[in-house]
């Protein structure tokens, strides 16, 4: 889907390691080291230029418990947070997420002469920009869709993978987040802490309870992983019944091996600590091929030690 990573996805690239947790029971090669198409581009340090704050990420440790370290760090990061005004910087981001998107993961995107992610979302969205404060280029970017306008569009994003009538009375005060990313260059905590604090704001300065958005869970396997990962979510994980929604291609759960001793990802570990709760069994995206479970994350629900994190300015 479109929406890769989503409302927090960059933690499960930017704490993936090249180290396997001794437990896991994923399996082995040769497809094991597909089984993240992303982690050949978090999983690497990044580059570091003359005057940019080096990564606070440590090798050794997978998952939002490194996130007090990184937000103490973040504080300090330089990088500039704004909001698109122009065609030109709405541009500037969908350039960057063409590279991550297409050429760097090699997602199914309409191909255009100037090498933009573009669809009918684009217009309706808020785009938040992370900018290199030397050389002004967006590194890192959100796209928000707020109540007001997708009710002008008419739907979510969500609602192409999602029967979304049981939360239907949730949207006037819903925001969806998606098509997130950060260049391979400044994949550090720095960059996600400025890309938090730039959607805490938002969040505050509309008076917007909840995001919403897509977990998006590799497929290399053929959906054993996925459906193993959904399979170990307790019910405390999962959003109560009325805001339950459901997969319109929905993953065969039935025909796969969902017993396996599976980790979850840190993506999904980092939402669920902060408070989130799954709404959906995995839904088939066959364009990126990845299960995708529908997240819901409510502002007063988030766990207080993260909370004013994540609320915070970074600069």
């Amino acid at each position: 889907m479109p929406d890769i990573p989503n409302p927090f996805s960059p933690l499960d690239n930017l704490f993936i390691t090249s180290k396997r947790h001794a437990n896991a029971s994923i399996p082995t090669k040769p497809w094991a080291d597909k089984l993240n198409p992303l982690k050949k581009l978090f999983g690497k340090k990044p580059e570091v230029t003359k005057g940019e704050p080096k990564s606070e990420t440590s090798s050794s440790k997978t998952g939002l418990e490194n996130v007090p370290q990184l937000l103490g760090k973040a504080k300090r990061a330089p990088f500039k947070i704004s909001w698109a005004i122009n065609d030109e910087e709405i541009k500037e981001a969908q350039r960057l997420r063409y590279k991550v998107f297409a050429e760097e993961m090699g997602a199914h995107l309409p191909v255009n002469e100037e090498g933009l992610d573009i669809d009918e979302f684009d217009a309706y969205c808020d785009h938040l920009l992370i900018r290199d404060p030397e050389t002004l280029r967006v590194i890192g970017t959100y796209r928000v869709l707020p109540p007001h306008k997708a009710s002008q569009l008419g739907r979510l994003y969500s609602d192409s993978e999602f029967d979304l009538s049981r939360i239907n009375h949730l949207r006037p005060k819903m925001v969806e987040v998606g098509r997130s990313c950060v260049h391979e260059n400044y994949r550090s905590g720095a960059v996600i802490m400025a890309l938090w604090s730039g959607l805490g704001q938002y969040m505050k300065q509309h008076q917007y309870e909840i995001m919403l958005g897509c977990a998006s869970i590799p497929m290399a396997d053929g959906g054993h992983y996925a459906a193993s990962l959904y399979n170990s979510l307790g019910p405390e994980q999962m959003a109560p019944v009325e805001n339950h929604a459901f997969p319109k291609l929905p993953l065969p759960l039935d025909r796969l091996n969902g017993g396996l001793d599976v980790e979850a990802p840190p993506l999904i570990k980092g939402y669920l600590k902060l408070g989130a709760k799954i709404c959906s069994a995995p839904a088939w995206d066959p364009d990126f091929n990845t299960a995708d479970l529908l997240t819901m994350l409510r502002l007063s629900d988030m766990n207080p030690r993260y909370a004013k994190h994540f609320l915070e300015k970074t600069d």
